[in-house]
């Protein structure tokens, strides 16, 4: 179990989120560009790393990264992403980036996990569209399963771990409560309608051993009472698993 770090993007300065991480209990990281702004520079590598060590943090995965037909800044992410150990970048790729993509993921060893942002996503806001865009592509090319955007778009988040199984690259663990005049609200993990227990049978039959990554996006200046109480549910919905 690990943390997306734009949950704690109340503090924008790197060690204060590291350390807000530590006191959560959490050693896993998903980190967004803010925290660990993309770089080549070997000296700044060398402080993001003695930065995550020191905390006792292992960095995993990375995003939300956007790819385009600019080979050379595809490139660069990835190189990036193989100097700091990370194994998965969620991603948000423009379709002329797929073929591109398909040499990357090959050539470093590392995922590319799409990521859905809910019913205002045109592109890969369903399933579907997720599905039919990594089809006849490398398998390293996957999906990043947002439970709560998918909940936002009318889609189960369950079905939709099962639907992409072992290209189930990443997962951003959060809740969205259908009110009673039909919209949704973003809320606490175990407030709204995420079947968490659902979520994790289905991440334990694939053997998932990826980042899963509690994403709260509210309360974003004092987030961390919120987040415990995420944390607590997901730990009571292990004991179900």
């Amino acid at each position: 179990m690990g943390i997306q770090s734009y949950s704690l993007r109340g503090f924008q300065v790197t060690d204060d989120a590291l350390a807000k991480t530590k006191e959560l209990g959490l050693r896993y990281w998903e980190s967004y560009s803010a925290h660990f702004p993309m770089t080549d520079a070997p000296a700044t590598l060398a402080e993001y790393k003695k930065k995550l060590a020191d905390h006792g943090i292992t960095l995993m995965a990375y995003g939300v990264q956007n790819f385009g037909k600019d080979t050379s800044a595809n490139r660069k992410q990835f190189e990036f992403a193989k100097a700091m150990g990370i194994s998965t970048i969620s991603a948000n790729p423009e379709p002329d980036s797929f073929d591109n993509l398909d040499k990357l993921v090959e050539e470093f060893g590392i995922n590319i996990a799409i990521h859905n942002h809910g019913s205002n996503d045109k592109r890969y806001g369903k399933v579907d569209q997720v599905l039919k865009a990594i089809m006849n592509h490398n398998e390293r090319i996957g999906a990043c399963v947002d439970t709560g955007h998918y909940i936002h778009a009318d889609e189960d988040p369950v079905k939709a771990i099962e639907a992409f199984g072992h290209r189930t690259y990443g997962v951003h663990l959060k809740d969205v409560k259908k009110l009673p005049d039909g919209k949704k609200e973003y809320t606490v993990l175990g407030r709204g309608d995420l079947d968490v227990v659902g979520c994790l049978k289905q991440l334990k039959r694939l053997k998932f051993d990826l980042c899963l990554s509690l994403e709260y996006e509210g309360n974003e200046k004092n987030p961390i009472a919120d987040i415990r109480e995420c944390l607590a549910v997901v730990q009571e919905a292990v004991k179900k698993v």
